[in-house]
């Protein structure tokens, strides 16, 4: 294949991970406008993060048995299909009003995505000169970056146009009234979704004429799946990437609620701080990097879990607008834990590397399940910032993993 193909290659798969950073960080949005629309409670809500990461757990495998057979071009296409196919099933979820059905397409948007993410990380590094792979790979995750970024913003204008009505104010309409207001504010989403799922068909489309290099893998030796849980860093990689995920979703997917019920900043507002908190994330990543020069990465990773835990308490004892620039804060430490978690993870095991990679991308299934909790949490005091004690052990978790791998030198190169 020419350079300039090559290039048109590196292009096309880097658009990937806008894509689904993008959809990602449409979720706070969601939930938000959602929660109004249906009235949901705190552990209802948290569904929408449910929906959406059950499925790395569902398809971690299956996505991975696809790249192995079929290769990284018909997995992409693959995913790239599941993902408008989600998208338009927003249509229909509108129409019916049904929150279940919403779920529904979340999933199957979130399918697409996990098969996406399977095959682009590792397809990254064999376009082109092996010795810059790295530096590709960290180029392109920068735009899921940008899309932590920018989603929040641009999906704010579309969806949450005006400030949502609270339970109280949507129970005290009349029967009528209130179907009208769901009708509404259900419809509001059809759009936006439909328009990415165009968008994405049109990707899949370019990506079917394109003819993509060939991958040529060496060969592994025949062990079983879960061998590689034998090595101490990928046990405790899949354990600490359960947990930093679902540290990752309660703080990110819940902030423009918690602005709302907890700093006393309007919807309108929040999103604009939602955005901040992906340009700090964003920017998180590239001094986290930086600081890697001269400061192992377990040790900045450690450093970094023990500081966002007492920016976690700030946010469970303090009041008004600070639990929001503490909330905006751990954003930023938290930029370097999947990538570094993930790295650590696949280090030094030889043909173990594949499965390792493989459970350590199972294990974000801790955003689905850890957010709940918080819900729960969260309703069951009557306190939204207790649910926040949920994400004070995730980190102390990753803590404990960067104290446990700290003899393991890497080179980061992976990323959420």
């Amino acid at each position: 294949m020419s350079k300039t193909n090559n290039t048109v290659a590196i292009v096309l798969i880097t658009s990937l991970f806008f894509f689904w950073g993008f959809i990602h960080n449409l979720d706070p949005i969601l939930i938000a406008h959602l929660r109004s629309a249906f009235s949901l409670s705190h552990l209802q809500a948290s569904l929408v993060d449910s929906a959406v990461f059950i499925a790395y757990l569902v398809m971690g495998i299956p996505a991975g048995i696809i790249m192995k057979r079929y290769g990284y071009k018909i997995g992409i296409l693959i995913g790239l299909l599941l993902f408008a196919i989600g998208c338009f099933l927003f249509v229909p979820a509108a129409n019916t009003m049904s929150y279940v059905f919403f779920l529904s397409a979340l999933f199957i948007v979130a399918c697409g995505i996990t098969i996406l993410e399977t095959a682009a990380n590792p397809y990254m590094t064999v376009l082109g000169d092996p010795n810059t792979a790295t530096q590709r790979l960290n180029f392109a995750q920068s735009f899921n970056g940008l899309a932590a970024f920018v989603a929040p913003i641009i999906g704010g204008q579309f969806i949450l146009a005006e400030d949502p009505l609270n339970a109280t104010q949507v129970a005290a309409l009349s029967e009528v009234e209130r179907l009208n207001y769901i009708q509404a504010e259900t419809a509001v989403v059809k759009g936006p979704y439909v328009i990415l799922g165009c968008i994405i068909l049109v990707a899949a489309l370019v990506f079917m004429m394109i003819k993509l290099p060939e991958a040529k893998e060496e060969n592994e030796e025949k062990s079983g799946f879960f061998s590689a849980l034998r090595h101490k860093n990928v046990s405790w990689a899949v354990f600490a990437q359960f947990f930093y995920v679902g540290a990752q979703v309660c703080v990110l997917s819940f902030l423009i609620v918690f602005a709302t019920e907890v700093s006393g900043i309007s919807a309108q507002d929040a999103k604009y701080f939602a955005g901040v908190a992906g340009l700090v994330f964003m920017l998180g990543r590239f001094i986290g990097t930086f600081l890697m020069r001269s400061i192992a990465p377990s040790k900045l990773l450690f450093i970094y879990s023990v500081i966002a835990m007492l920016l976690t308490c700030v946010t469970i004892f303090g009041s008004g607008v600070i639990t929001m620039y503490a909330m905006i804060a751990i954003a930023f430490f938290m930029s370097i834990m999947f990538p570094t978690i993930f790295a650590i993870g696949v280090t030094g095991i030889g043909s173990d590397t594949k499965s390792a990679s493989s459970l350590i991308i199972m294990s974000i299934v801790g955003g689905a399940l850890l957010p709940p909790l918080l819900g729960y949490i969260s309703d069951a005091t009557g306190n939204m910032q207790y649910g926040y004690f949920v994400v004070v052990i995730c980190f102390l978790v990753v803590a404990l993993f960067a104290l446990n791998n700290k003899s393991v030198g890497i080179n980061t190169t992976a990323a959420h």
